[in-house]
């Protein structure tokens, strides 16, 4: 298939005499004087309203989060659905390490006071939480570094890729993951991390190209370790990086007709052979939910497990050789990149090792049947046999839910991406019209994944916690807009607009922190649940005595 010539032409020149630059007023302090001063204020945020919250206010999965850690070092390894296996293991770990240099007493539930002592309960749960808090906002100011740096990589110029940065760090997600331990965060932004690198090799053709493929295989799968909702952004990856390739990406001399070539190529499979041996027990165990947890759990299709994954398998490879036809990519490095997916998704599997646990494997493998316990009734209906027709209702549904949120006038919600999409949206229209066709397809797939993602978790409210697998997505396609009409910046209206969003960001994104911290209910509710994901954890507040 040829490449239209309209696609792959360079960026139009910025025209310096057109105005004052909008970017570099947005961005006074420079580089790391902006990255500095973003930082600075997340952790005031997280100060303010988020450590020295009461450790009950925001109890959900906190708790749950912190049982399996405390658990975890007695020595018991308690499932967790979504499986939030990295979430876990982090928290754990810290909690070894603070204990180890004495600034934790409190690291396993078997030294945690009776809730008879109300007291004493208080003091120890109050010190394990704010512990448990401060590796949710040391992994959000670690993802927001890292999102920085791939932006600079992705987008050529820098103030660009910090104003990209700050609507990521001030995106609805990050203000509701860095104060309270969730599954989410980790899965997004590691999946968003995929998602930058495959834009960036996509565009410059190296040697390296398929290694690095192969690490964002890796990422994706991560990802769904992390929160198996993620297997619903991993699905549409393949499709979505289609239209990212330029005329700078076709393949290095390497990768031409020569030996070397076939000899990386050879490399690549023994390496994908060895990994995935490695990872075949884990596979078995993955389709074979007799010994798990959740062996209850029913096959999605044809009464077997297995069948939708070597589906998505099969999608992935037809989506790369698509790019390979679309982008004139050579077929050894073609190959070597297909074999690099394998063995990056192999790899990532024997994560799973580090703190064995069967069910994690099961779901982690068969992510929808889990997922499928949590739906509404009208998702489990359409999905068990409502035909179709019902699905593709749902899906209506789901749309036109999302776009009210998205006007915000309609819908009001604590996400301030949804004014990123007043722009992007027209902008999409405004740069096929003038010819930017190129970016204008590369943002409206960007954002239609949004919309859809968005429009599976209206199923389960939208809730907050859910921004942060779809904002990346908006911001991305705001900054591939920009990056083509660069001219944009200097028009008289950019520097208010600019002014208006940065200040909405910042008040929208903490919007749910301030309420949290203004809330003035007790934590009876807790005692809803407190016995199904807290069994050893007796609570003071709670009359039910827990299950042994």
């Amino acid at each position: 298939m040829a490449v239209s010539s309209t696609s792959l032409k360079p960026a139009p020149p910025v025209d310096q005499d057109a105005g004052i630059d909008a970017f570099a007023r947005l961005t006074p302090f420079g580089w790391w004087g902006g990255l500095g001063v973003i930082l600075v204020l997340l952790t005031a945020s997280f100060l303010l309203a988020g450590y020295f919250l009461v450790y009950w206010r925001n109890a959900d999965m906190d708790f749950m989060i912190t049982y399996s850690a405390l658990s975890l070092n007695d020595g018991r390894y308690v499932f967790f659905p979504h499986p939030a296996y990295f979430t876990i293991l982090s928290v754990n770990r810290w909690f070894q390490f603070l204990h180890f240099i004495g600034l934790l007493d409190t690291s396993s539930l078997s030294a945690m006071p009776s809730a008879s002592n109300g007291p004493a309960f208080d003091a120890a749960m109050t010190s394990v939480i704010r512990a448990a808090r401060i590796v949710a906002w040391l992994t959000a100011t670690a993802f927001v570094l890292v999102f920085a740096g791939l932006a600079r990589l992705l987008v050529k110029d820098w103030r660009l890729a910090l104003l990209g940065t700050f609507a990521f760090a001030f995106s609805g997600g990050i203000a509701v993951h860095m104060r309270a331990l969730r599954s989410e965060m980790i899965s997004g932004c590691v999946f968003a991390f995929a998602l930058m690198i495959l834009i960036i090799v996509a565009r410059r053709g190296t040697n390296w190209r398929p290694a690095v493929v192969g690490l964002a295989a890796m990422l994706c799968l991560l990802a769904i370790e992390n929160k198996i909702h993620a297997v619903l952004l991993v699905a549409a990856l393949p499709f979505l990086i289609l239209p990212f390739g330029s005329a700078s990406g076709l393949s290095a001399p390497f990768w031409g007709h020569s030996p070397r070539a076939w000899f990386a190529v050879l490399g690549a499979a023994c390496l994908a052979a060895v990994l995935v041996y490695a990872a075949w027990p884990l596979i078995a165990i993955g389709f074979n939910p007799a010994n798990t947890e959740v062996s209850t759990l029913r096959p999605l299709l044809l009464g077997r497990f297995g069948v939708y994954q070597i589906g998505l398998l099969i999608w992935t490879g037809l989506c790369m050789l698509a790019f390979a036809r679309l982008w004139r990519v050579e077929p050894s490095e073609t190959l070597a990149a297909i074999l690099a997916v394998i063995a990056g998704a192999s790899l990532a599997l024997l994560a799973l090792y580090i703190d064995f646990d069967a069910s994690n494997v099961f779901i982690v493998l068969n992510p929808l049947e889990e997922m499928l316990v949590f739906a509404d009734p009208q998702a489990i209906s359409a999905a068990g046999g409502g035909g179709p027709f019902a699905a593709i209702s749902l899906l209506i549904s789901g749309v036109m839910s999302v776009l009210r949120r998205y006007t915000f006038i309609l819908f009001s919600s604590p996400r301030p991406t949804v004014f990123l999409t007043w722009l992007i949206l027209p902008g999409i229209i405004y740069a096929w019209r003038r010819g930017e066709r190129h970016a204008a397809l590369q943002a409206g797939l960007l954002m239609l994944s949004a919309i859809g993602i968005d429009a599976l978790g209206i199923r389960r409210g939208l809730k907050a916690e859910y921004f942060i697998l779809t904002d990346p997505l908006i911001i991305l396609a705001g900054m591939v807009l920009l990056e083509r009409m660069a001219d944009l910046r200097f028009r008289k209206w950019a520097y208010p607009v600019g002014v208006v969003l940065i200040v909405l960001h910042v008040g929208i994104s903490q919007a749910e922190p301030a309420k949290l911290v203004l809330k003035r209910t007790g934590p009876e509710a807790i005692c809803e649940w407190n016995q199904h994901y807290l069994p050893r954890l007796p609570l003071p507040w709670c009359d039910l005595p827990p299950k042994r």
